[in-house]
């Protein structure tokens, strides 16, 4: 008899399907999951990666949420700005963006830098992305979230005072 734990990809028999969160079934004896809208994901018992075979996008899980790995700049900036809109929406502001270290060298050229002789300001020369600070975080090693998570904003209630963040792809 074949242990029924073997039959199913390395998530189990069903998971949220990465993109529209609706529950979706594996296929037996393979490594796949299938979405009715979005089509099928090959779970990678190597990388423990979810790959959607159309896109070929790379999904990581974390605490039961999906997070997807990036390969261009755009992707992790149109993220963290759906993110920015959701907090407005829920009546907070940002104060500061912290985005994985593994993006860092990805993310450089698209940061905004403040000139000293412009700006005036402490922090002249800080990273900032839709006009807030921009800091890496912590080394994975130190805290094992950072090796799947994206980023983290630090928020505050209130409305941003300028609200900086239609400048999508400026």
């Amino acid at each position: 008899m074949i242990n029924p734990g073997l039959q199913y990809p390395i998530f189990g028999p069903e998971i949220q399907c990465p993109h529209c969160r609706q529950t979706i079934p594996a296929l037996t004896l393979t490594d796949t999951y299938l979405c009715t809208r979005h089509g099928a994901f090959e779970a990678n018992p190597k990388t423990g990666e979810l790959v959607h075979l159309q896109s070929g996008r790379h999904w990581r899980r974390w605490n039961n949420e999906w997070y997807r790995q990036h390969t261009h700049p755009d992707g992790i900036r149109f993220e963290i700005h759906e993110a920015l809109d959701k907090l407005y929406t829920q009546g907070f502001r940002a104060t500061r963006v912290i985005i994985a270290r593994r993006y860092q060298e990805l993310m450089s050229g698209y940061l905004e830098r403040s000139s000293p002789w412009r700006s005036g300001q402490p922090e002249a020369g800080a990273a900032r992305l839709y006009g807030l600070p921009v800091e890496f975080g912590p080394d994975p090693t130190e805290d094992p979230s950072w090796d799947v998570i994206n980023f983290d904003l630090d928020k505050e209630p209130g409305v941003p005072v300028r609200y900086p963040y239609f400048r999508l792809f400026e």
